[in-house]
């Protein structure tokens, strides 16, 4: 082989090795390329934390999962909840969705377009509000101790914080839009507290200094019933408390504000009077109507019969409405000529129309006088022609009392037996020793006033007083006969024959010692006796047994007794 042939030869082969090693160069490049991309992926997959926000492209679509490319090894998959309408979503679109694990059990990454909306929501509240900022939002759930709102992510509304007024049922609130105020964002707990009072405040004092400042005595407003109490109704002038006191409300009477007004109720009321430096209001009712008592005088002279309905009852008496806000008083004193009434429901109940005539009118004091009774003739009228005094009258006993008998002449007319006017002789302790109730008895008319409604009887005037004769039939010195009626320490009384007791005192009895008063005489015995002093003024007489028997020497009991109680009963 020549030297040029072995050279070209060594040429060849030398091209031949260096093109093999390229290629085994290139090769190794190559792979050392691939494992450095797959290297890279799995360090960028390396990087991403949980939490952060990612752009991505939706790849594919199914009925469950949207299926999202965000630049890593592998797709991360989106329930379809997490969408407002899969119908708006196309391939290509991007989306952002947070990651919320870099890698899930099955190897494949976890994503979530819900946080990732809530966490740019909260991102936009921090940048763009502050406490204090106004925010319109939707309340979403009632939750312990308030409500959940949706202002672009979820927020805290304390019960305290929904209204300016009590609440009956929060339940109410849910799935409204307001406006709230931002009270407190904390960002380390990724939560806001808000308010709907306080901007209900707020346009309640704006409100309110603009009506204090436009509103007038006399206005017309529109108010809302938001409290009743016992002396009026409180109410919301739109930012202003106004008060309506009971006494304004009507022009009639009435016991309570809510005989006219309900909570919630819108009236219309005048204005009265304004407080602007205290923010007081007084407003009336009634006073939107002409007053019915201008000209009452005139349409209710005195001695008018009117008609009307019972509308209240109190112990004095009953009120009548005789029209539209003027109502009139029957006292219990004007019910009746004859009876003494104490209950006006004695006569008269609630509801009952009545006929009454007018007494007086007390137009300044709003007072209107009446009587039922005089709608009837006054059976007093005539009652001294009709019952003379002097007069004999069959009475009944109505009633006993300790100082004498009511009795009943005629319905309605009653007249008293005094108990010093039921016997001439005896002295009686109580009308029942002398009458009981339901007799009928005898008795004479002794006085009639017409004007107190009294008419005083007697029984005893029936007969003569026999204490007027008593000296003529009785005199000094001469004996009677009785039966001893009661015995006391100091004597004997003796019931003589004409129904006169008289009194042989102890002295008196006998000029001997037989002891006691007792042991002489007991209540029954018949005895004998002088009489030796007469005072018909007090209407005693003094006896002596003693100066009867004194002409006889040595008398004895038996002598003094003239029948025993024993023989006396036994007759």
């Amino acid at each position: 082989m020549s030297k040029q042939q072995a050279q070209a030869d060594w040429s060849d082969n030398k091209f031949l090795d260096d093109v093999d090693y390229l290629q085994e160069e290139a090769a190794e490049f190559v792979s050392l390329l691939n494992e450095k991309e797959e290297k890279g992926a799995e360090g960028a997959t390396s990087l991403m934390e949980s939490g952060q926000i990612l752009t991505g492209l939706i790849v594919e679509i199914t009925p469950d999962f949207i299926v999202i490319d965000v630049g890593l090894k592998s797709e991360g998959l989106v329930p379809t909840g997490e969408f407002e309408t899969v119908a708006d979503l196309d391939l290509g679109m991007e989306v952002e969705v947070l990651l919320d694990r870099a890698e899930g059990e099955d190897g494949q990454i976890v994503l979530s377009r819900e946080k990732a909306r809530k966490q740019r929501q909260w991102e936009y509240i921090v940048n763009h509000c502050s406490e204090g900022s106004i925010v319109r939002g939707k309340v979403v759930r009632k939750v312990k101790g308030g409500l959940m709102v949706d202002i672009g992510m979820e927020a805290f509304l304390p019960g305290s914080q929904i209204d300016n007024k009590r609440i009956k049922n929060i339940d109410e609130f849910v799935g409204n839009e307001y406006e709230f105020k931002i009270l407190k964002i904390n960002l380390e707990r990724k939560n806001i507290v808000v308010s709907r009072r306080e901007l209900l405040e707020e346009e309640r004092s704006s409100k309110k200094a603009e009506l204090l400042e436009n509103i007038e005595e006399g206005q017309l407003r529109t108010g809302i019933v938001k409290n009743i109490t016992d002396f009026g109704v409180f109410l919301d002038l739109d930012g202003v408390d106004g008060l309506l006191h009971i006494t304004d409300m009507t022009w009639r009477r009435i016991r309570h504000p809510s005989e006219m007004v309900q909570l919630g109720d819108e009236i219309q009321v005048m204005i009265l009077s304004i407080d602007k430096e205290k923010g007081r209001v007084a407003l009336g009712l009634k006073q939107k109507d002409a007053n019915p008592w201008e000209e009452i005088e005139q349409r209710y002279p005195t001695g008018t019969r009117v008609r009307g309905k019972i509308v209240n009852l109190v112990p004095y008496g009953a009120f009548i409405e005789i029209e539209d806000g003027i109502e009139g008083l029957i006292h219990v004193s004007e019910m009746s000529w004859v009876k003494n009434v104490s209950d006006p429901t004695e006569i008269v109940n609630k509801g009952d129309e009545v006929e009454a005539i007018v007494l007086s009118v007390q137009k300044d004091e709003g007072k209107i006088s009446l009587g039922i009774k005089q709608t009837e003739k006054n059976p007093w009228e005539d009652v001294d022609v009709k019952y003379p005094v002097g007069s004999s009258v069959k009475v009944e006993i109505r009633n006993l009392t300790n100082y004498g008998a009511f009795v009943e002449l005629e319905p309605g007319i009653d007249g008293l037996i005094h108990i010093s006017d039921m016997s001439w002789i005896k002295k009686v302790s109580h009308p029942s020793e002398i009458l009981k109730k339901g007799d009928v008895v005898e008795a004479i008319v002794l006085s009639v006033d017409k004007e107190s409604k009294k008419i005083t009887l007697g029984i005893k005037q029936l007969s003569d007083n026999p204490w007027e004769t008593i000296e003529k039939t009785m005199p000094v010195g001469s004996v009677l006969k009785g039966s001893v009626s009661k015995i006391t320490a100091f004597g004997a009384f003796i019931q003589l024959e004409n129904g006169i007791e008289g009194l042989v005192h102890v002295t008196e009895l006998s000029d001997q010692a037989f002891g006691k008063v007792e042991d002489i005489v007991s209540v029954g015995d018949i005895v004998s006796a002088k009489v030796i002093k007469i005072d018909p003024e007090h209407k005693k007489i003094a006896l002596s047994i003693k100066d009867h028997l004194s002409g006889k020497n040595g008398f004895n009991k038996d002598d003094i007794v003239v029948q025993g109680s024993s023989d006396h009963n036994e007759e």
